[in-house]
């Protein structure tokens, strides 16, 4: 449960983002508004579907997207592919939280390699809204790229422990 103190302090900080919220459904929408106006986001801008939130983005750079996995024409994951690798892309490192009535593993997968930072399974809580929001804006996670994958590292703790011959190095910049 997240303190009163705790929410206090965040609407401090989340007052300057900007905000694009992708959803089919109006209700949705309001209720993420609604959750964003109580943490103190100012700027919010609304999508019904990954296309016209393209179209907002070209004009309109969000710092997060918060976006609905299933719509039509263009869904959550193809947004977030498009988002992620299309080389007309508004901003490859956009944080995508992504919304989701589906918590089954293969979905979840699908999300994770499309390039998801973070992920919130129906039904929405302001918590879970909070939780995501802090995590993507004050504890990013570095972005990694191979021949298949672009998008937030899929590592979420470092194991100082480990020294196996499948350590990873350090990275310098």
């Amino acid at each position: 449960m997240v303190s009163a103190n705790k929410v206090g302090e965040m609407t401090q900080r989340f007052d300057k983002l900007r905000v694009l919220v992708v959803d089919d459904n109006t209700h949705m929408r309001s209720i993420i508004g609604a959750i964003l106006k109580g943490l103190g986001v100012r700027e919010i801008r609304e999508a019904s579907d990954g296309t016209e939130a393209l179209k907002i983005l070209r004009d309109w750079p969000a710092d997060l997207a918060i976006v609905d996995y299933r719509m039509e024409p263009m869904n959550g994951l193809e947004f977030t592919k498009y988002v992620r690798t299309h080389e007309m892309s508004p901003n490859i490192y956009l944080p995508l939280v992504m919304i989701t009535g589906y918590s089954d593993l293969p979905r979840v997968i699908g999300a994770r390699e499309a390039g998801v930072t973070e992920l919130i399974v129906k039904p929405v809580t302001a918590e879970a809204v909070i939780s995501r929001m802090d995590a993507v804006i004050f504890h990013p996670r570095p972005f990694a790229k191979t021949e298949t994958y672009f998008g937030p590292s899929r590592r979420r703790k470092r194991n100082a422990g480990y020294s196996g011959p499948d350590r990873r190095g350090e990275r310098t910049g």
